[in-house]
């Protein structure tokens, strides 16, 4: 299922300011948070779609990736971003966690201290396409990824000026200020990120170009994948640092290869073991035969005894996927079709309808065969 665009998601144009964006997420989140609208089914997957799409209109880095690659970041090619804590996804906290978003916290209870320390990075998620031919064999496979990075000309402090930054004068390098309101539910007292210097605590003096203060820019890197031979669809592997830059210092987030593995066109894979099938004629399973099968690296001998029925299934020890982990491999498995010829020749009619009288199985035929003339050779009615 494709996804919606954000911006429509947050019912916001393309040029909205941070503020818009800010305003549009609280209104959306109290309409369909879970603990808010218990009677509605659809609140939960509604309130996930809108933070999910917060998520990365709110972060400057996140998107400015999205308007310049949109989902096709996260589709075929498969990249997304996961957030400092991995695979989590788009979930929602309960109802103290919307009063902290539009309050601070209850009457100045449970307020958090911005943390202005290092922040390890994103991190990110490629899916990549392979072959069962490149999951029997492994190898190496580049890909190319739009990940943030530091900006090499600040090389991450947002600014190439010696006189560097000065203490926030609105929270006092706080990051944080103390507002009080009214609200439906009473008077609070509110922490909320400084609108001055964005809860950064500090003003940056000389902004870099480069990275207009963000200390971070958007590249397209080139990434070496090593393939374990064996992989399975749905795997998964980390790439220590392949993620997004870290904020202030911070290392950077890891990048998750998972691996789909496209369908084949011969065999079937289960496990480590692997699945055809293989066309015999009805005199090859009466009389046995020894026919060559595909592999992934050839072919190999595979006998078929005499009396063989169809559905029959035979096994080649050793000839199927690496095992993943640890030495060896799966085996192939071999299911017997056994084909029955659509047309025949008058002598095969003939030699069929005698091997079925010696049988004394009764066959029907449209024209004169064989128990016809024995019956015209015996007198018969």
């Amino acid at each position: 299922m494709s996804k919606r665009d954000y911006y429509e998601v947050l019912g916001i144009d393309r040029n909205a300011s941070e503020t818009e964006i800010k305003k549009a997420y609280r209104r959306l989140a109290k309409q369909y948070h879970p603990d808010l609208n218990k009677d509605d089914p659809d609140a939960e997957n509604k309130f996930k779609e809108m933070k999910e799409a917060y998520d990365v209109l709110s972060d400057p880095q996140k998107k400015a990736r999205y308007d310049r690659f949109g989902h096709e970041a996260a589709g075929a090619g498969g990249f997304e971003g996961f957030g400092g804590t991995g695979f989590g996804g788009a979930g929602f906290g309960g109802i103290d966690e919307i009063f902290e978003q539009f309050f601070g916290g209850m009457g100045g209870m449970g307020t958090r201290r911005r943390q202005r320390g290092p922040e390890q990075g994103d991190h990110l998620r490629y899916d990549m396409e392979i072959t069962l031919e490149e999951a029997f064999h492994g190898g190496d496979k580049v890909i190319t990824i739009p990940r943030t990075e530091t900006c090499p000309d600040c090389d991450g402090k947002k600014t190439k000026s010696d006189r560097g930054s000065e203490t926030c004068s609105s929270c006092g390098g706080s990051g944080q200020q103390q507002y009080a309101r009214s609200t439906p539910f009473g008077r609070f007292v509110s922490m909320q990120v400084c609108s001055n210097c964005r809860g950064e605590g500090a003003i940056i003096s000389d902004p870099c170009p480069t990275c207009s203060a963000q200390g971070r820019i958007v590249q397209e890197r080139k990434i070496e994948i090593k393939i374990p031979p064996g992989v399975e669809d749905g795997s998964r592997l980390r790439v220590s640092g392949g993620g997004e830059a870290g904020m202030r210092g911070g290392p950077a987030g890891d990048l998750y290869v998972v691996f789909r593995i496209r369908p084949h066109k011969v065999f079937q894979r289960k496990g480590s073991d692997l699945w055809i099938e293989q066309t015999i004629s009805i005199s090859q399973a009466a009389l046995g035969v020894e026919k060559e099968v595909p592999t992934l690296e050839g072919t190999a001998n595979l006998k078929i005894p005499d009396g063989t029925q169809h559905g029959a299934t035979f096994r080649l020890k050793g000839h199927g996927m690496p095992h993943l982990r640890g030495s060896g491999r799966g085996d192939l498995h071999v299911k017997v079709k056994v084909s029955v010829p659509r047309r025949l020749t008058q002598r095969q009619k003939e030699l069929l309808e005698e091997f079925a009288y010696l049988n004394g199985e009764e066959v029907g035929v449209e024209s004169k065969g064989f128990f016809d003339r024995m019956k015209d050779a015996f007198g018969g009615g």
